[in-house]
């Protein structure tokens, strides 16, 4: 029983912080296929440092404008994000890497979990809820 442990151990890898040479030829062709380059205009940035950059602020939890300098501007890795989210990247990313893993035999369907924060929401909620009716105004109306 303590080898099976043991042998599982040995199977588990290690965190991702940052996406090595490897998962990068793997997932780029993915990115660039969502948000190909523009014809005109300036080149863009390093997407692998964006990733990475997102990654570290997903991993960590750090506000955007705390990102490591060595990610490059905070406001450019914020308007990525803001940019794969509305292009789809990230779930396709996630199916990819989710097939390969099942695969492989990595995924385990059988337990599922969501982490959510409940708490108002800041910019599409109701500004406040709404005001009950109070009946008839009965005060006499000067004319």
């Amino acid at each position: 029983m303590a080898g099976a442990a043991s042998a599982e151990k040995s199977l588990a890898l290690p965190t991702i912080w940052e996406v090595d040479d490897e998962l990068w030829a793997r997932l780029e062709p993915i990115i660039v296929a969502k948000l190909p380059p523009a014809a005109t205009g300036r080149p863009r940035g390093d997407l692998r440092r964006v990733l990475n950059a997102i990654i570290h602020r997903m991993r960590s939890g750090c506000q955007w404008n705390h990102l490591p300098r060595e990610f490059g501007s905070d406001t450019t890795v914020h308007r990525w994000f803001q940019a794969f989210v509305a292009a789809g990247v990230f779930e396709e990313l996630w199916r990819v890497l989710a097939e390969e893993c099942e695969e492989l035999g990595g995924l385990d369907w059988t337990w599922q979990s969501a982490d959510g924060v409940m708490g108002k929401s800041r910019f599409e909620g109701k500004k406040r809820g709404a005001i009950p009716p109070t009946g008839a105004n009965r005060a006499p109306r000067r004319a």
